[in-house]
């Protein structure tokens, strides 16, 4: 029997998939026509899909590695169960709702190439009209945590959101940040072996913060690179549950704040989420029995009253 040589890949691309069938047929086919002569190996995780999305990408892709789970893994376990599956020098984590634009593979692989010191490289997001989304931050802090993605960010002293969303810095200028979202981030496979994979206690939301905070901690740079583009058409998965989508978001931000910045000023968060739902469950409530947008209110009562039953505890804590 002849033995079949090895194939040696500058790219591994892991995909996390749950029932977005459509979505990700065109996230590969713009993986495969982008591919910019690298040699890229594509790995699909599916988390339990049940739109047929393990049979489209088996039918249409076959040469796409592909990992059909039995459960939703959830998106740090999906991507290092891909990871561990991995050959490339470096790897890519994709999100499934995306799309690849202008050789943007190549571009991030040369530039990882040409920078030494740069562990964590993120694309520019484009949303579906072509804007430019928010995918570049800085590490939060307390006061950052008390106004973001809270009912009081729209009281938040300018200075507090501008700084923790980098609005300092030009959507065009490539610039070092301390964190880019995962919904298309690349590493290298030799720093991923080194310092672990995604923490997988987080299920989904801040993973990618705690692994470019670990990465940055340990000496190396994190790049946010304009000229690699990149459609995002964000939260197609995790709109399916929204409900299940306020309690990950929380848990995982309670979990960060738990392990960078201690028990107590976790605890203190975890109260302040608390009560803003129980305050955001009355006001649904009484303007449900008023009559206004009735379906839609009760639909956010019972959202909020199944975030306050979760409580809120800090992911793996």
């Amino acid at each position: 029997m002849t033995e079949q040589p090895t194939v040696t890949y500058e790219l591994s691309v892991v995909i996390v998939s749950w029932n977005v069938k459509d979505l990700l047929r065109d996230c590969l086919h713009s993986v495969a026509r982008e591919q910019g002569g690298l040699a890229v190996e594509l790995i699909v995780v599916d988390s339990a899909s049940t739109d047929g999305s393990p049979a489209m990408v088996a039918a249409e892709f076959p040469w796409v590695t592909l990992l059909a789970c039995d459960e939703n893994v959830g998106f740090p376990r999906g991507n290092n169960m891909g990871i561990a599956k991995a050959h490339g020098r470096y790897i890519l984590l994709l999100n499934p709702d995306t799309v690849i634009h202008d050789h943007a593979l190549k571009i991030m692989v040369d530039y990882l190439d040409n920078h030494q010191d740069v562990g964590v490289v993120g694309a520019q997001l484009l949303n579906g009209d072509g804007t430019v989304q928010s995918s570049r931050r800085r590490f939060p802090n307390l006061t950052t945590a008390f106004f973001e993605s809270t009912w009081l960010q729209p009281w938040a002293p300018q200075h507090v959101l501008k700084h923790y969303y980098a609005q300092d810095l030009p959507d065009d200028q490539t610039a070092d940040v301390d964190w880019v979202m995962g919904a298309c981030l690349m590493t290298r496979r030799a720093l991923a072996d080194h310092l672990g994979g995604l923490d997988e206690a987080y299920f989904m939301y801040s993973e990618e913060l705690d692994w470019c905070r670990r990465i940055k901690d340990a000496g190396w740079r994190v790049v946010y690179l304009p000229a690699a583009r990149v459609t995002h058409y964000q939260g197609k998965s995790s709109e399916q549950v929204v409900a299940q989508r306020h309690i990950y978001f929380n848990q995982a931000k309670l979990r960060y704040f738990r392990s960078y910045h201690g028990r107590a000023p976790a605890m203190l968060l975890r109260l302040f989420l608390l009560v803003n739902y129980l305050w955001q469950l009355g006001l649904e409530g009484i303007k449900g029995i008023l009559g206004h947008k009735r379906p839609l209110r009760w639909q956010r009562v019972r959202a909020y009253w199944l975030v306050l039953r979760s409580g809120l505890r800090p992911a793996g804590y």
